[in-house]
């Protein structure tokens, strides 16, 4: 079976793409800190962990490119000493970093005190692995300075790492992935769901719903999902509640709190605004990024750079539309889930590999379909939400200034949670026919990434991230 093929069969579950994690990037925080965990977990199960004296680890490709302003040197040493992205507290990384520089010793998995010097054994190797753009390699050797074991992983995106012989790693020993035959409703592409739909007459959300319940009782489906919309939630309040400047030499300011004041003080006798909505959907945008580029909690959605999205097209239903609760949430999550999926599946979820179409692009397409769905759409006008979502993010670089999710990606975010709410509008207003599918934009998708050149992928060498003088 080709790597594609493996891709495409491989069941994959909303809480794959919604994970709660630490900023600022999915693929370049989040993924190696999995990744570093996951090489000394292996150390750990095949005895060899006590003979190890030091462990180099190698970044490349687009982790090396901007992988000190996406975090990815602190992920890597909070991994190796067995944090997850999932569980840690944000306000103990910094002190945790610190502590393991100033000592200049690492304990792996917190048990097995090893030297580092981060000069010797964090590596940028500026080159690309021939798998993917996002590639780390660790390897462990002995007091000799004999090799004990050496692996590749690759952080293809939203968090989700794969070894080097294509296998998915996970971050927590969940319950056993069922086979694609143990999926009622299995679907690899858009013309599939759809059919899926049609035949079992169900809606997008409840077809995902008896997916779903494969790996857990549908009562703990909905908790959880309630669980990832209080991360969302709580990544805005935070943001709402945040002042100051964001890390990083640009000393860029936090805005959200400050327009959250305002929105707050706006005189209610005051002629009303009919484009109020908008700034309030920048605003939920706007926090959840800034709270992300603070290295903060926020959820996979489907990454971190495009955290914002989601969130803020969830906020706009649950703040102006009467009624809309906990069901609402719970089908928007799934129905932007099942849009998730095909992305997943036959698409891309990296910067590094096709750009910010792959992440604000696909954030914008799955808020999209889902805030069709809980609108009253059919599955066909969620298909063609989801697909002008995309459609019109077609091209996107990733070309963040100084190597932070920062600049243009705030931003970015609260445009494509108002493209998301254009795009399900106009779906609505038709019947859900419409020229191109949502596989044909996702496979245009590829093939634009493909021919896009590297620098406009999470290099920081094109575009904006060469434009703009950093002061």
């Amino acid at each position: 079976m080709t790597d594609a093929a493996k891709a495409a069969s491989t069941p994959v579950s909303a809480f794959d793409l919604f994970k709660i994690g630490i900023g600022p990037s999915s693929s370049h925080t989040v993924g190696p800190m999995i990744a570093a965990r996951q090489f000394v977990c292996l150390l750990q199960s095949q005895g060899l962990l006590p003979q190890v004296a030091t462990l180099v680890t190698q970044l490349y490709g687009s982790l090396s490119a901007t992988g000190r302003g996406h975090g990815t040197d602190r992920a890597v040493l909070l991994g190796l000493a067995g944090h997850r992205p999932d569980h840690i507290d944000p306000d103990t990384i910094e002190p945790a970093v610190a502590t393991i520089q100033q000592e200049r010793r690492l304990q792996l998995l917190g048990v097995h005190a090893v030297a580092f010097d981060e000069k010797e054994h964090l590596l940028y190797m500026r080159k690309s692995l021939p798998q993917h753009p996002n590639g780390l390699r660790f390897i462990a050797l002995d007091a000799q300075g004999q090799v004990l074991a050496e692996a590749d992983y690759f952080s293809v995106g939203g968090g989700f790492v794969v070894d080097a012989q294509g296998g998915s790693v996970r971050n927590e020993a969940g319950v056993q992935r069922p086979p694609p035959a143990a999926l009622p409703f299995a679907f690899d592409t858009g013309a599939e769901l759809l059919a899926q739909c049609r035949a079992q007459g169900l809606s997008i959300a409840a077809l995902m719903m008896a997916n779903e319940t494969q790996w857990r009782p549908e009562a703990e489906v909905r908790s959880q999902l309630l669980q990832v919309w209080e991360a969302m939630a709580g990544a805005v309040r935070r943001g709402c509640a945040s002042t100051g400047t964001l890390p990083g030499r640009m000393q860029v300011r936090r805005r959200a709190a400050d327009l959250f004041a305002r929105l707050q003080g706006d005189r209610r006798d005051a002629a009303p605004d009919p484009l109020a909505a908008m700034d309030w959907v920048n605003l939920y945008a706007m926090a959840v990024n800034e709270e992300n580029a603070a290295g903060g909690r926020v959820v996979t959605a489907p990454t971190n750079g495009a955290a914002g999205v989601i969130p803020a097209v969830l906020h706009y239903h649950q703040r102006f539309f009467p009624g809309a609760g906990d069901e609402a949430v719970v089908e928007f999550l799934l129905t932007a889930a099942a849009v998730g999926i095909l992305y997943k599946k036959n698409g891309s979820l990296s910067g590094a590999e096709v750009g910010c179409q792959g992440e604000v692009g696909v954030a914008c397409s799955m808020a999209a379909g889902a805030l069709a769905a809980v609108m009253g759409g059919t599955p066909g006008q969620v298909e063609n939400a989801a697909e002008i979502g995309m459609e019109h993010n077609l091209g996107m670089t990733c070309d963040p200034v100084s190597g932070l999710v920062q600049i243009p990606c705030i931003e970015r975010n609260a445009m494509g949670a108002v493209k998301a709410i254009n795009a399900a509008r106009m779906a609505l207003r038709g019947d859900g026919s419409h020229v191109v599918s949502l596989d044909k934009v996702i496979q245009t998708m590829m093939q634009t990434g493909a021919d896009m050149k590297t620098k406009y992928k999470e290099t920081s060498r094109g575009g904006l991230a060469v434009n703009i003088v950093e002061c």
